[in-house]
C-alpha cells in the first residue's frame, strides 16, 4: 500500500488484507504500511529477537519512514509480491522499524551499512545474526537484485557460518570504534578555528542559487544558523550575503511551496527548483528558527512572510487543538510523488481568469517552472519590485494582489486528495517547533508565537513525562511508550531556555535545569565527557551510541553542550560550563577536518571562544527592554534575563532591581559594563566587543 491512497477501490482493500502480520498491532503510521504486506513482518522486540535465536535464522532489520518515497518504491516491488515475501519468510525473521520511532536501532544499522558500503538512505535495510550483530546491508534494492540477495545471504549463512560470524565479529567491532573520542588535549579557543573552517567551507558555495555547489540540496537550517552567526558578529559581508542569498532562494523556488506555505525536504537539483516533495515537522521548525534570526539581522520582509506562512502550514497541516504536532506529510498522494502541488496551465487559466496574466508576470510560467507531463511548479520570479513597478502598482497592492490570487490556488488545492499524514508526535521534533516559536517571537514579538510556545512546553512537561522526571520519545493515540533518547532532552531543554527568554517565568529555567540534570544521570559517560545517545535504563543493544555529527538535525551532544553552557550562566553552575567546554575541546579537530559536518559544535566554539553575552534587566519596564534588544539586534552568543520583581532564583539579576525603572545590564564573564536605560544603548554596548 502506497500512503496517500486514500480512495483505493474495496476490491483493492480486500486484496491487500488477504494478509495480516504483527505490525497491525503498532500505532506507527510507517509499520501500519506494511501490517498487510505477505512478508510476516515483527516489530523490534523481544519475540522476533527471541524466534530468531530460537529457529537459528538470521535477522532483516528493514528501517523506513512513512514519507520515503523509495520505501513506497520497494514496499510495492518486492515486499507485496507474495513470491518475495516467500523467499525472506522462509529464510529470515524480518523486522520492520521506524527510524524516527527508533533512531537508536537505525543509528547501528546505518552506520553498518555505511562502515561495508559507505553510502546509506532509506529504506535501509540490514541483515544481521540472531543476536543482532549485522554482517551485510543496503539501501534500496530493485526485485530482481532483492532476490538474488536474499537467496545468495540464506545459502552463505547455511553454509558458511564460520564466514559470517567472523564479518559480523568485525563489522561490530568497527561500529564500537566510530563513537572514539580523542582525549582532551589544551587547546587555545583563540586560534583561528572557525575562520579556518569558513575559508574550507566557502570553497563549496553556491553564489549564484545559493546553497552548495551540488545536488541534491538540503536547506540545512543549522549550517546556515551558524555562518548567519558568525556572519553577523564578524561584520563578514560575504558570508552574510550568501546566507541571504541562499534564504532568498529557497524562498522562491520550488523546494518552498509557494501556496500553502512550509518548506519540503530536500531539493533534486541545484536550484531549489524541484523538491522531494515530503515535508517533516523537523525542517519546517528549523527552518522558521532561521528565518527569524535573519529577519532580526535583515529586517527583509520577504523573510517575515516566510516566517508567517511556514508557521500557518505548521499550524494547519501538522498540529492539533492540544498543542503538539505531527511528525510529516508524504511525498505521494494517489501513488504519485508532488500530485498535490503540481498546476496545468488550464487549470491555472481556469481558477485565476483575468488575473492569471498578473499571475504570469510574477511566477516562473515558463520553461523554467515547467517540470513534467505538462505541470509546472509554482515559483517567484527574482524581482518583485522590479515586476511591480512594471505593472505601475505599489509594492503593497503588488503584495496583496499575490496574497488574494494564492488563497485562491490554496482553496482549489484543498479539494484534491491530500498526500498521507505521519500521525504520531515526537518529543524531540516538538520541541524543535518550541525553539521555532520562541525565535519567531523574538523576531516578530507576536504574542500568538508565545501562546504556542507554551502549549507545546506544557504538552512535553505534563504528557510526555514519565514517573522517574524522565521523557517519553512517543505520543500516538494517547499513549507514549518509548523511553527518550538524548534528542528529546536536549532539544527540550534548549527550547525551555528559550522560553524562558520570551516569558521570563523562571519556572521553565527550574525545568531545564531539572532534566540537565536527569541526563547528567542517565546519559553521560564519564570517560569520554560526552553523552549516550540511549538512557541507561533503555534496551540493551549491540552498542551504545553517542551523537556526535551534525546532520539535518543538530546532533544531541552539540545541542547539550550548548543548553549546559547556557545554564552555567543562568545558575552560576562551573560544572555545566567545565564539561561543555571540555566537550568543544574535545571536537575541535573534527571541525578542521570536516566542518561542513559540525556546524552546531562551531556555534559552540564561537561561544566558548567569543565574547558571550549576559544580558539583564531588572524593574518596571525590563522585559520591554530585552524585548527590544533582540527584536532589533541578532545576538545569538547571549542569554536574557528579565524580571519586574525583585525575588529572583537567579544569581545575575539580584542586586540589579530598580523601584524606578530597570536598567540594562550588559555583562561578560560576570563583568558588566555601566547599566543604561535603553535598548539602542544596550545594543552600542554590545557591538563595542567586536
Amino acid at each position: 500500500m502506497v500512503t496517500g491512497c486514500a480512495n483505493s477501490n474495496t476490491t483493492k482493500i480486500m486484496e491487500e488484507n488477504k494478509f495480516t502480520n504483527k505490525l497491525a498491532e503498532e500505532t506507527s503510521p510507517y509499520l501500519l504500511q506494511h501490517a498487510h504486506n505477505p512478508v510476516n513482518w515483527y516489530p523490534w522486540g523481544e519475540e522476533a529477537l527471541n524466534k530468531a535465536k530460537a529457529e537459528n535464522k538470521p535477522i532483516l532489520v528493514s528501517v523506513g519512514y512513512s514519507a520515503c518515497h523509495w520505501c513506497h518504491v520497494m514496499e510495492h516491488e518486492s515486499f507485496e509480491d507474495t513470491a518475495v515475501a516467500s523467499v525472506m519468510n522462509k529464510n529470515f525473521i524480518c523486522i520492520k522499524v521506524d527510524r524516527e520511532e527508533r533512531p537508536d536501532i537505525d543509528q547501528i544499522y546505518m552506520d553498518a551499512v555505511q562502515l561495508m558500503t559507505r553510502q546509506g538512505g532509506w529504506p535501509l535495510n540490514c541483515f544481521a545474526l540472531p543476536d543482532g550483530r549485522p554482517f551485510y546491508g543496503g539501501t534500496y534494492f530493485p526485485k530482481e537484485k532483492w532476490i538474488g540477495i536474499l537467496n545468495q545471504l540464506a545459502e552463505i549463512y547455511q553454509n558458511q557460518p564460520e564466514k559470517v560470524e567472523e564479518y559480523a565479529q568485525n563489522l561490530t567491532l568497527g561500529l564500537s570504534e566510530i563513537d572514539f573520542i580523542s582525549p582532551i588535549e589544551k587547546i587555545d579557543f583563540k586560534q583561528d578555528i572557525l575562520p579556518n573552517a569558513i575559508e574550507k567551507w566557502s570553497s563549496s558555495f553556491d553564489n549564484k542559487d545559493g546553497g552548495p555547489n551540488r545536488a541534491p540540496k538540503f536547506p540545512s537550517p543549522n549550517s546556515y544558523d551558524f555562518l548567519l552567526n558568525f556572519g553577523s558578529s564578524n561584520n563578514n559581508s560575504k558570508i552574510l550575503n550568501h546566507v541571504n542569498l541562499t534564504l532568498t532562494r529557497m524562498g522562491q523556488r520550488g523546494i518552498y511551496d509557494q501556496i500553502g506555505g512550509g518548506f519540503s525536504r530536500y531539493s533534486t537539483d541545484i536550484y531549489w527548483k524541484v523538491p522531494h516533495f515530503e515535508k517533516m515537522l523537523y525542517d519546517n521548525a528549523q527552518l522558521i528558527s532561521l528565518y527569524s534570526k535573519a529577519f532580526v539581522e535583515t529586517k527583509n520582509l520577504h523573510y517575515k512572510l516566510i516566517i508567517e506562512e511556514t508557521i500557518a502550514f505548521c499550524k494547519n497541516e501538522l498540529s492539533t487543538n492540544k498543542g503538539f504536532y505531527f511528525s510529516a506529510l508524504d511525498a505521494d498522494s494517489e501513488g504519485i510523488e508532488g500530485k498535490y502541488y503540481v498546476w496545468k496551465l488550464i487549470e491555472l487559466k481556469n481558477a485565476l481568469g483575468q488575473d492569471f496574466e498578473f499571475f504570469e508576470q510574477v511566477y516562473h510560467l515558463n520553461e523554467f517552472g515547467l517540470w513534467e507531463d505538462g505541470n509546472y511548479i509554482i515559483m517567484e520570479k527574482e524581482n518583485q519590485e522590479e515586476i511591480a513597478a512594471k505593472l505601475n502598482i505599489n509594492i503593497t497592492e503588488f503584495n496583496s494582489k499575490k496574497r488574494d490570487l494564492k488563497n485562491i490556488l490554496h482553496e482549489i488545492r484543498k479539494t484534491r486528495i491530500k498526500p498521507g499524514l505521519d500521525d504520531k508526535t515526537l518529543t524531540s521534533w516538538n520541541a524543535l517547533m518550541l525553539m521555532a516559536y520562541n525565535d519567531a517571537y523574538k523576531a516578530l514579538l507576536n504574542e500568538e508565537y508565545k501562546f504556542e510556545a507554551e502549549k507545546i512546553a506544557n504538552f512535553i512537561l505534563t504528557q510526555q513525562r514519565m514517573d522517574d522526571g524522565g521523557l517519553f520519545h512517543n505520543y500516538k493515540n494517547d499513549k507514549s511508550n518509548i523511553i527518550g533518547y538524548l534528542e528529546d532532552y536536549c532539544f527540550t531543554i534548549e527550547g525551555l531556555i528559550g522560553l524562558y527568554e520570551i516569558t521570563f517565568n523562571e519556572l521553565y529555567l527550574i525545568e531545564a535545569k531539572t532534566l540537565t540534570n536527569y541526563c547528567l544521570d542517565n546519559f553521560y559517560d564519564d570517560d569520554s565527557g560526552f553523552f549516550f545517545f540511549t538512557s541507561a535504563a533503555a534496551e540493551k543493544l549491540i552498542t551504545r551510541k553517542k551523537e556526535l555529527t551534525d546532520d539535518v538535525i543538530p546532533a544531541s551532544n552539540s545541542s547539550m553542550a550548548k543548553a549546559l553552557l547556557k545554564l552555567a550562566l543562568f545558575f552560576d553552575n562551573p560544572k555545566y560550563n567545565q564539561i561543555s567546554k571540555n566537550m568543544a575541546i574535545s571536537m575541535a579537530d573534527n571541525v578542521k577536518s570536516y566542518p561542513t559536518a559540525y556546524a552546531n559544535w562551531q556555534i559552540l566554539i564561537g561561544f566558548h571562544s567569543e565574547p558571550f553575552f549576559e544580558i539583564a534587566s531588572s524593574g518596571p519596564h525590563a522585559v520591554e527592554k530585552i524585548q527590544n534588544i533582540y527584536s532589533s539586534k541578532l545576538v545569538n552568543n547571549a542569554i536574557f534575563m528579565a524580571s519586574e520583581k525583585q525575588q529572583t532564583q537567579l544569581p545575575l539579576l539580584k542586586g540589579k532591581f530598580n523601584e524606578e525603572e530597570a536598567s540594562i545590564f550588559v555583562c561578560v564573564n560576570k563583568t558588566c559594563k555601566l547599566p543604561v536605560k535603553h535598548a539602542e544603548q544596550a545594543i552600542k554596548q554590545i557591538e563595542s566587543y567586536n
